[in-house]
């Protein structure tokens, strides 16, 4: 059992080292309001909010949560989330103005 924290320690590590990773998220209007994301990403993923970036934040956190729960049970994580990308990002920002 100390072996296996002691592991799962230096997995925590090596994710503290890693800034940030882009995912593809996938976001639809209910018929009942609100949104759901899924990410061809990040299997597992189901997030469901009142705006698109509540949706995008519950996402972001489940997101972690996931990577957590991998590391955790010693389980691979998704490999779009083991690739750290430091190049530049061109990314659509939901802004609300209303």
């Amino acid at each position: 059992m100390a072996i296996k924290r002691k592991k799962e320690t230096k997995h925590r590590r090596q994710l503290t080292t890693v800034d940030e990773v882009t995912i593809r998220l996938h976001i639809e209007l209910l018929e009942e309001g609100g949104y759901v994301a899924t990410s061809p990403d990040v299997p597992g993923l189901v997030a469901e909010g009142r705006s698109v970036m509540e949706t995008v934040e519950i996402a972001q956190g489940l997101t972690r949560k996931i990577v957590e729960s991998c590391l955790d049970h010693g389980d691979p994580i998704p490999p779009a989330l083991a690739n750290l990308n430091h190049t530049s990002l061109d990314l659509l920002v939901p802004v609300g103005i209303r």
